[in-house]
């Protein structure tokens, strides 16, 4: 018999929605575009045939609809892997257990979560304006100290690890290499690093020294079975790292607005990420 999950562990509303992303079942479809921004959520749903439902809560703004006859998802998920974490759970829960009597089904559903979202450039030679999928993600955040050792090769957790100094291991997850096939040759190949902030753990100083000098210039030398360190950002890793737990199929589609090398910002940044927003769509859909 499947174990019955505590009413503190799987909160639910009064309306019999789960606790945080405010969502019945019945509200989500299989495949699920995310962004971080709100406001960007109407940015992807402007491009569904039809919205059958809109929901929000929180930083968590949701539509569903369909676009050429296929239900689809969009949702918005705030910054950082703590709300990513807070994403998966949920989402798995909403197709993976049955919320009336607090228990896991017997069959499990594997979701499609497709990140639509921005990222700086550590490398010269990628650009802004350029579109990448993330094969490979890097957690330098804590998530996965309180979960489950992941499978597969942590050779660039190693890497980061020892070029950065650090105290603890990072971790390493993959995307779908399902999803990753269906991408057009526009889009680059990179490995993300997923920091725990904007600031300095993305190497940024404003009023503060970062305590890791050079440290893009660092990152961006690691090279492993030919792929580069290719750009930063703060979720990635976390979606990557949680999808291989739960057995859901993951991708990060990346916008570049921003190249650290040269100092530059992508002055028309808000149609890089139409640009991408609209590929993805047709590419998934």
């Amino acid at each position: 018999m499947s174990r019955q999950i505590p009413e503190s562990e799987l909160i639910l509303n009064a309306d019999g929605s789960i606790y945080h992303l405010h969502l019945k079942p019945e509200n989500l479809a299989s495949r699920v575009f995310t962004v971080g921004d709100p406001d960007r959520v109407e940015k992807v749903s402007k491009y569904f045939d039809q919205i059958d439902f809109k929901g929000q809560k929180r930083e968590f703004v949701t539509h569903t609809g369909r676009v050429k006859g296929r239900r689809v998802t969009v949702m918005s998920t705030g910054m950082g892997t703590d709300n990513v974490e807070i994403l998966m759970t949920e989402l798995d829960s909403l197709v993976n257990v049955d919320l009336k009597t607090h228990t896991v089904k017997p069959t499990q559903q594997s979701l499609e979560i497709i990140r639509l979202g921005t990222s700086g450039s550590m490398q010269p030679d990628l650009p802004v304006g350029s579109l990448l999928a993330a094969e490979v993600a890097v957690g330098i955040d804590t998530l996965m100290q309180f979960y489950p050792q992941l499978k597969g090769s942590q050779n660039w957790s190693q890497l980061v690890r020892d070029t950065l100094g650090l105290t603890f291991l990072p971790y390493q997850a993959s995307a779908s290499a399902e999803l990753l096939a269906k991408l057009p040759s526009e889009f680059h190949r990179g490995v993300t690093l997923t920091a725990p902030g904007f600031y300095a753990p993305q190497g940024r100083e404003i009023r503060i020294k970062p305590k890791l000098e050079n440290m893009i210039e660092r990152l961006a030398e690691l090279e492993d079975e030919g792929l580069k360190m290719t750009n930063f950002e703060m979720e990635t890793a976390g979606y990557y790292a949680m999808g291989q737990l739960l057995g859901h199929r993951m991708l990060s589609l990346n916008a570049i607005v921003a190249n650290r090398p040269s100092g530059q910002f992508d002055k028309e940044a808000e149609k890089t990420m139409d640009r991408m927003i609209h590929t993805a769509l047709n590419v998934f859909c």
